[in-house]
C-alpha cells in the first residue's frame, strides 16, 4: 500500500515569495533562514552573559607581573609591541629618498604619455581643432525636396546622389536623399504608391557612400571619447603624483631639521636663521 502511495503525483507546495509592497526589504525569510539567525543570536546572547559574570566577579586585588611591563593609551586600550624592528634615521633617509626618485619617474613618465595623448587628441580632431565631416546631428537641419512625377523625382534622386549627397560636409541633403532612395516611391500627385523597383547604379552608389561615412563618424567620436577619458584619467594621475612628491619633499625636511614643524607634545618651532 505504501508503494502505491508512493507512485501517485503529488502536488507540488511552493513557498510564498515577498508580497509587491514588501520588495523593498528583499527576499522573504524562510524558516531555515531563520533557524540560522535565531541560531547565531542565541550564541551571541550566551558569550554575552559570560562575558558579564566575569566582569562582575572580577577582583580588584588581582595582580600580574606583567601589568608592570604592559601599557594603555589615554583611551584605555592596551599597547602591545608587534616585534618589528624600527629602523634608523639614516636608513629612513635614505628609503624616504629612494622613494622621491621613483615618484619623479612615474611623473616623467605620465607627463609624457599625456602630452602625447594631447597631440593626438589635437590632431585628430579634439579639443578646439575641428575636422571636417565630425558635426554634430543635432546641428543639422532637414530639407525635403517634393516632385511633381515619378520622372522628375528620379532625376533629383540622381543629381543629389552624384553631386552634395554623399559629402559629410553638407547635412542638410543628406536626409533629403535618404527619403529619394527608398525602393517604394511615393506619387505626390494622387498619393498612390507604385511597385518596389530597383534602385539605379547611381543611386545606390551615393546610398553606400552615406552609410560607410554614417559609420565612419560613428568609429571616429567613439574613439574620441575613449581617448578623452584616457586623457583625463593621465591629468589626475599627474597631479597625484606631483601632490605625493611635495608630501615627501615636506617630510625630507622635517626628518633633517631644515624646516619647522608641531612635535609629539603639539609645540610649534621653527629653525632659528642666522641673522645677517
Amino acid at each position: 500500500m505504501s508503494s502505491m502511495r508512493n507512485a501517485v503525483q503529488r502536488r507540488n507546495h511552493k513557498e510564498r515569495a515577498q508580497p509587491a509592497h514588501r520588495e523593498k526589504w528583499g527576499i522573504l525569510e524562510k524558516h531555515k533562514d531563520y533557524s540560522l539567525r535565531a541560531k547565531d543570536y542565541n550564541e551571541k546572547k550566551k558569550r554575552l552573559k559570560i562575558l558579564r559574570e566575569k566582569a562582575a566577579e572580577r577582583n580588584p586585588d588581582e595582580f600580574s607581573y606583567s601589568m608592570l611591563s604592559s601599557k594603555t593609551d589615554k583611551h584605555g586600550r592596551k599597547i602591545q609591541d608587534r616585534g618589528n624592528v624600527s629602523l634608523s634615521q639614516d636608513a629612513v633617509k635614505l628609503l624616504k629618498t629612494q622613494d622621491a626618485g621613483y615618484i619623479r619617474t612615474m611623473i616623467q613618465q605620465t607627463r609624457r604619455a599625456r602630452e602625447k595623448m594631447e597631440q593626438e587628441y589635437l590632431l585628430m580632431g579634439g579639443g578646439s581643432v575641428k575636422v571636417l565631416g565630425c558635426e554634430d546631428r543635432r546641428e543639422r537641419g532637414s530639407h525635403v525636396i517634393f516632385a511633381d512625377n515619378l520622372e522628375e523625382q528620379r532625376a533629383l534622386g540622381v543629381i543629389h546622389g552624384k553631386g552634395r549627397g554623399t559629402s559629410s560636409s553638407n547635412g542638410q541633403t543628406e536626409q533629403s536623399t535618404s527619403k529619394h532612395f527608398t525602393a517604394d516611391i511615393i506619387d505626390s500627385s494622387d498619393g498612390t504608391s507604385s511597385a518596389p523597383r530597383q534602385l539605379m547604379p547611381q543611386e545606390a552608389q551615393a546610398l553606400q557612400a552615406q552609410k560607410q561615412d554614417r559609420a565612419a563618424r560613428k568609429r571616429r567620436k567613439r574613439r574620441d571619447e575613449t581617448r578623452q577619458s584616457k586623457l583625463s584619467a593621465l591629468k589626475t594621475r599627474e597631479k597625484e603624483l606631483i601632490a605625493t612628491e611635495l608630501q615627501l619633499e615636506h617630510q625630507r625636511a622635517r626628518m633633517s631639521n631644515s624646516i619647522g614643524g608641531i612635535n609629539k607634545a603639539g609645540l610649534k618651532w621653527k629653525v632659528r636663521e642666522r641673522k645677517k
